[in-house]
């Protein structure tokens, strides 16, 4: 794993340096041209975003995910994965067939991780939106199911997720890896017991560390773990927060909340007052991408095998993304 130690003179395996796809910030033919050239410029790992709603009426975009992947994953060579929440918007028996479709045709190159998700996308469905420990109640049980109608076996439940005598036949060599979405230690550490693996976001290096450690300590030890990196890159060190500021101002909510609330409008008001300087406390800016190196060989220390980098500042992907290829990507070959 990378970041553990290992003996002198063994063979390190290069860390995996991925992209973002942000969904909520550009139509979906912008995105896959924008994936299209990352994988030109040498990334060879990404992901997307799962929305059904942006987080902020200034982002203006939610393509939808699913077909959107099977564009990607035909249109460029590298492995793609997302993040959803089985249970509420989708039923678990659709997030299976649907992955395991994805993966069928593209064997080895496809991940999914489950989260118990925010209001903000699964209310749309009109049901009551849960308490934090029923959606992880629900979202364990949805776990369950995908992994079952991965394995072929006709699955019924009736339960917090109800599901009658189902089947997925249309199945891929090998499942994809279950991740577990978490951002705080004590989802990690009740996800370690059953994920595959871990994925989590970029924050305080010290709440980094203890998420990463809680997860090992139930039942994650020797698991991969992935981290998306959220950043405002820019030409001038003002564009880079201006960027933060429009497009990623909700970063100053805590997880609680911004899991409560329930459309763009309601995020919008919550965080109205957050200054940029607020913003750029939370979240990476920067105009150095030699900075960003430095930021990942901190985020490897603590273990992480893939890191997905997000660049928020919307009108600066394409520059990101040339830097990238040009200074970024070759250091971690």
């Amino acid at each position: 794993m990378a970041g553990s130690p290992v003996a002198p003179g063994a063979a390190v395996a290069a860390p995996t340096i991925g992209f973002h796809c942000s969904h909520e910030q550009y139509a979906p033919s912008t995105l896959l041209r924008h994936a299209k050239l990352a994988a030109a410029a040498g990334f060879r790992a990404a992901m997307c975003s799962d929305h059904y709603h942006p987080w902020s009426e200034r982002q203006g975009h939610s393509g939808y995910a699913w077909g959107w992947l099977g564009a990607a994953l035909e249109g460029t060579d590298m492995s793609f994965g997302t993040v959803c929440a089985p249970g509420q918007r989708y039923h678990p028996g659709v997030v299976a067939q649907a992955s395991a479709t994805l993966a069928e045709m593209y064997p080895d190159r496809v991940w999914l991780a489950v989260g118990s998700g925010e209001a903000l996308n699964e209310s749309i469905t009109g049901d009551r939106w849960l308490h934090k420990a029923e959606r992880n109640s629900r979202l364990e049980e949805s776990a369950r199911v995908i992994r079952d109608l991965w394995a072929g076996r006709t699955v019924s439940l009736d339960d917090r997720i109800r599901i009658a005598d189902a089947r997925v036949y249309s199945l891929p060599p090998r499942p994809p890896l279950l991740l577990a979405a978490a951002l705080t230690p004590s989802t990690a550490r009740w996800a370690g017991s059953w994920a595959d693996g871990l994925i989590t976001v970029a924050g305080q290096r010290e709440t980094m560390e203890e998420v990463v450690n809680a997860f090992r300590s139930g039942g994650g030890e020797g698991k991969p773990l992935f981290l998306q990196v959220a950043l405002a890159y820019a030409p001038t060190r003002t564009e880079a927060i201006q960027a933060a500021h429009d497009q990623w101002r909700h970063c100053v909510l805590g997880s609680n909340l911004l899991a409560d609330l329930t459309s763009p409008a309601e995020i919008d008001r919550a965080c109205r007052d957050a200054s940029p300087a607020a913003v750029a406390s939370i979240l990476r800016t920067s105009t150095d991408i030699r900075e960003i190196e430095q930021w990942i060989h901190r985020d490897l220390e603590l273990g992480f095998d893939r890191i997905y980098l997000h660049n928020v500042a919307r009108d600066y992907q394409e520059h990101f993304i040339a830097d990238c290829a040009a200074r970024l990507l070759p250091a971690f070959v």
